[in-house]
C-alpha cells in the first residue's frame, strides 16, 4: 500500500480495517472501524479532508477525492463505494451504496438508506432523498427503496466486505 503524507497531515487508518497492497491513500484522511480499500483503489486527502465512518468499502479501481478549499468528502458508517466508482468532494450519510462506475459530484448530500444505481452520474449539489434509487446519467429517483432492499442489499454488502477482508488477515 501507499501511505503518503501531505502538507503535514497523513493518513489515520485503525488497525482493524483492510488495505490492499496496491492501495493508495494520502493526506488528511480519517478512516472509522472495520474499513477496506480493495486493490487500485485510491483515496486523496491532499487538497481537502476525506472523513469515512465505520465498516466503509472501496472497491477495486474506485476513487475518492475532494476540491481544494471548498469540498471535502464526508462519508458515514456502512458505505459501499463500488468498483471504479468515483466519490468527489461530497457527503455521503450511513448505509448507502454505490453502484461500480458511479458518480457523485461535488457538493452533492446522499442521504441514508440509498442506492446509487451502476454507472449513475450525479450531478453537482444534488440532494439525493433518503430512501430512494437513484439511476442515470444525469441520476434522478427512480423509486423508493424498501425497507428488505435496505437489509438485503446496503447492509448485506457492507458485511459482506467485512468478511472478505478477514480473509487477507490471515
Amino acid at each position: 500500500m501507499i501511505l503518503k503524507s501531505v502538507n503535514g497531515k497523513h493518513p489515520e487508518i485503525p488497525k482493524d480495517c483492510f488495505i490492499a497492497e496496491n492501495a493508495t491513500i494520502v493526506g488528511d484522511v480519517v478512516m472509522g472501524n472495520e474499513c477496506s480499500v480493495w486493490f487500485n483503489a485510491v483515496i486523496r486527502g491532499d487538497v481537502h479532508f476525506v472523513k469515512m465512518g465505520n465498516k466503509v468499502n472501496v472497491q477495486d479501481g474506485a476513487v475518492i477525492h475532494a476540491t481544494y478549499k471548498t469540498s471535502p468528502t464526508t462519508i458515514g458508517n456502512n458505505v459501499s463505494i463500488g468498483h471504479n466508482a468515483i466519490v468527489h468532494g461530497c457527503t455521503i450519510h450511513d448505509n448507502v451504496l454505490i453502484g461500480m462506475g458511479s458518480i457523485v459530484m461535488d457538493d452533492c448530500v446522499v442521504e441514508s438508506n440509498t442506492i446509487i444505481a451502476a454507472g449513475a452520474v450525479v450531478s453537482k449539489n444534488t440532494k439525493v432523498e433518503s430512501g430512494s434509487i437513484y439511476a442515470g446519467i444525469p441520476a434522478k429517483k427512480i423509486k423508493n427503496i424498501s425497507p428488505e432492499l435496505t437489509k438485503g442489499e446496503i447492509e448485506r454488502i457492507a458485511n459482506n466486505y467485512v468478511m472478505y477482508s478477514s480473509w487477507f488477515k490471515e
